[in-house]
């Protein structure tokens, strides 16, 4: 079972198991080929401390606190009881954001939109931002270190950023504007609201909820 993608493997012949579909599995202890089980029927030997009968997956090491998820159809590692399913989302989050995460119909199923590793199934950890979209954990802290703070998919911001905004009216109380007899209108990726402003070569200021991500429409 482990060594379909081993590296003394010829790089042809590598491949992904398909685990559901497995039927018989061989003991590595006595050879004797059986019907996928926990216990081996010949010699005794447990074949993984953890085993799924659905997944047919087996791991010794359950410190990583495996558990199946019927709704989900996938096993997953944390503990059963620090998480719950949101059926809009279609995933397992952890309890924290139970009564706080936004939902947005098969949030979990699809690339994340930084590395386009498919989120339902990584096992790296995945961030649900403000705005219900996912993306890995890495990923997220990568953009922040490059001074992107918002949503690639939907422009929301991902973080609070009322005190960058501040630091941006003071800078802007502080610059000349020769366009101040221009107005313009603009498209909140916050809050989503239209206004008319003033136009600013540096920026525009939501009049509903002060961002200044905005775009000029």
């Amino acid at each position: 079972m482990y060594s379909q993608n081993s590296i003394k493997i010829d790089t042809a012949r590598r491949h992904e198991l398909p685990r559901h579909e497995l039927q018989q599995v061989i003991c590595s202890l006595c050879g004797t080929e059986q019907e996928v089980r926990q216990t081996c029927i010949s010699c005794g030997v447990c074949m993984g401390k953890y085993f799924c009968e659905v997944c047919k997956l087996f791991d010794d090491d359950v410190s990583k606190e495996q558990y199946h998820c019927h709704v989900c159809g996938i096993c997953r590692i944390g503990g059963r009881e620090n998480f719950f399913h949101c059926s809009k989302c279609g995933c397992c989050y952890s309890k924290v954001l139970k009564n706080s995460h936004a939902c947005v119909e098969g949030a979990m199923h699809h690339d994340c939109p930084i590395c386009f590793e498919y989120l339902f199934e990584s096992r790296n950890d995945v961030s649900v931002l403000p705005c219900g979209h996912t993306i890995h954990e890495k990923c997220l802290k990568e953009m922040k270190e490059h001074c992107q703070f918002a949503c690639p998919l939907c422009s929301k911001s991902v973080c609070d950023m009322s005190k960058a905004w501040e630091r941006l009216d003071a800078e802007l109380a502080t610059l000349s504007n020769s366009f101040d007899d221009k107005m313009v209108r603009i498209l909140c990726n916050d809050c989503g609201a239209v206004s008319e402003v003033q136009f600013h070569l540096i920026a525009h200021k939501c009049h509903n909820c002060k961002s200044y991500n905005t775009r000029q429409i």
